[in-house]
């Protein structure tokens, strides 16, 4: 792996997030049927309860909490809280599918430089709250120098080439 100043731990992705749940099962049948996570095989040598799944290149790990005052159950959904984002190709469907499965959600907007990014936030059967968005269509800056970059692979090429452009007229 190349050396680098600005990946100091080397780095190359996110592997999983962990959570504690009141029921493994429940928040199981969450993700798989809501968010579309898939169970994959965790250690059989864990002496506490739990489930692993696996889908958009990360895992989550549901811990089985030993004592339910150890979850801090949020009923109000609160965008600047702690969450976890995806990124989807239909906010109108995801926002049709929550309605049909009867999830609460809170729906907001961020505008920067003309362009749109909306966002749904809806929390877990034990209030871990979770983000979906379109924010593929907002381009990552680095604030000090380095390339523009994207969320998005598409979204990235056309960055790319704007960024070329502007650095021939310079």
């Amino acid at each position: 792996m190349k050396e680098s100043v600005g990946n100091p731990l080397h780095l190359k992705s996110v592997n999983h997030i962990s959570l504690n749940c009141s029921s493994a099962e429940r928040s199981m049948n969450f993700y798989q049927n809501v968010l579309g996570f898939f169970p994959i095989r965790r250690p059989g040598s864990f002496d506490f309860d739990g489930a692993w799944l696996f889908g958009y290149g990360i895992g989550i790990h549901l811990l089985q909490a030993e004592a339910l005052k150890n979850i801090p159950r949020k009923t109000e959904i609160n965008p600047k809280d702690n969450h976890i984002s995806f990124q989807c190709e239909s906010m109108g469907a995801v926002e049709k599918k929550l309605k049909e499965m009867e999830i609460g959600y809170v729906r907001a907007t961020v505008e920067e430089g003309g362009i749109q990014v909306d966002q749904l936030f809806f929390h877990d059967p034990d209030g871990f709250m979770i983000e979906i968005c379109n924010c593929d269509s907002l381009p990552v800056i680095p604030l000090a120098g380095g390339m523009v970059r994207s969320c998005s692979r598409v979204n990235l090429d056309v960055l790319q080439q704007q960024q070329q452009q502007i650095q021939q007229v310079i």
